[in-house]
């Protein structure tokens, strides 16, 4: 796609990003597929060495971050290494955080606009990354959710401001059961801001790189009135139940409001919530109501990053991730 003449850069060698700059437009790819894009130290690094260096580039006027291969856009961080660190002295895992709070920050007021094509699965850090964006655009395949909780964790890279801010505890039905969002839900959410099919994403970026980011995505937004293309969500139709049973400050007051919900699909959350790391599930409410009040996103992301680091001396930590993979495993296996 880079014409004649035009500057095409890569990221270092094995750190899992594509830096490009096509006309008007720098370009950052996640090039992880296999991993579906789990993110890692030297990935953050270069992402954050990037947009550094194009903040005061006066023929860079927009960026577009997205994803290699068709699995998704990002998984999230690489959990794998992050248990391997917390088995160990848990140095790499604090680096890597703070690396990666410091790109979030760092997207979240950047001086141009940042298109962020969230399409596929989308998941914490992937969060962290598209989430904080000028533009976030979904597309129909969009699967988006905060599982941390599951694995004795809780939402990090900025999810807690995001989600304590969605309408109606929604965000913190979100948070403390994992649950996945489409599309449409997660413009409810207001986790995306548009949706563009994933058919027209070459298309938008071919446009992107004159620079003019209303009208690349004035073209190829799709309408949703289209229920085949933009699947419809559930969340506005659970909007009652949840609002209701969240409202709450314990986490035992919302399980036991959602059993009592006459509705089946807040008596099923319910079982969810009561199957998640009570511990984590505790911390997480606490911190989603913490960052409720709290004036930045940065202050957030430093509350955040001192409870993460927090989770590394749990056991619980370590023993989630290696839970979560071996289920996984098993659903594969089987």
């Amino acid at each position: 796609m880079t014409a004649p003449g035009e500057r095409r850069l890569r990221g270092a060698a094995g750190a899992g990003v594509c830096v490009a700059r096509e006309g008007a437009l720098g370009h950052l790819t996640l090039d992880r597929p296999r991993a579906i894009n789990a993110l890692t130290t030297p990935m953050v690094d270069t992402l954050d060495a990037a947009l550094r260096a194009w903040e005061d580039d006066p023929e860079v006027r927009v960026v577009l971050l997205d994803g290699a291969g068709e699995r998704g856009f990002c998984a999230g961080g690489d959990v794998v290494a992050l248990r391997q660190s917390a088995l160990s002295d848990g140095a790499a895992a604090r680096a890597f955080w703070r690396a990666e709070y410091h790109l979030n920050a760092r997207i979240a007021r950047y001086p141009k606009p940042i298109v962020a094509i969230m399409d596929g699965i989308v998941m914490g850090g992937g969060i962290g990354l598209a989430g904080h964006a000028s533009h976030r655009v979904a597309t129909e395949r969009l699967d988006a959710a905060m599982p941390e909780v599951s694995i004795g964790f809780a939402p990090d890279v900025g999810g807690t401001w995001l989600l304590s801010r969605a309408p109606g505890e929604l965000g913190t039905h979100l948070a403390l059961t994992g649950a996945r969002v489409g599309a449409r839900d997660a413009l409810t959410v207001g986790l995306a801001d548009v949706v563009v099919p994933s058919a027209a994403l070459a298309a938008l970026t071919e446009d992107l790189c004159e620079g003019d980011v209303y009208a690349a995505l004035g073209r190829r937004v799709a309408s949703l009135s289209s229920t085949r293309l933009v699947p419809r969500g559930t969340l506005a139709q659970a909007w009652p139940w949840i609002a209701a049973a969240y409202a709450h400050d314990d986490a035992t007051e919302i399980l036991a409001a959602l059993r009592a919900r006459p509705e089946a699909e807040a008596r099923r959350a319910g079982e969810t919530l009561a199957r998640q790391p009570p511990a984590a599930v505790a911390v997480a409410l606490r911190a989603l109501r913490a960052a409720a009040r709290l004036p930045t996103l940065e202050e957030c992301l430093a509350h955040g990053l001192r409870i993460s680091c927090d989770f590394l001396s749990t056991p619980g930590f370590a023993e989630g991730i290696r839970a979560v993979a071996d289920a996984r495993a098993g659903r594969g296996a089987g």
